[in-house]
């Protein structure tokens, strides 16, 4: 699955402020995802975050 930086994506596991939106700020070998409830800012590998990503809720478009 491809994605793209400004995507909102819903992660399987709540996070500590409540949310399970988050949107993603850099692609590539890592990922940054911002949280959508407390504005907390996350550094995780593209394979952990392509396991724990539910769905997309929101796509930007197709650049990157």
């Amino acid at each position: 699955m491809k994605f793209y930086i400004g995507d909102i994506v819903q992660l399987r596991k709540l996070h500590p402020c409540g949310s399970r939106e988050w949107e993603v700020m850099r692609v590539g070998a890592d990922f940054r995802i911002k949280c959508l409830g407390c504005g907390r800012v996350l550094l995780i590998s593209r394979s952990k975050f392509e396991k724990s990503v539910k769905q997309v809720v929101s796509r930007v478009g197709g650049e990157e």
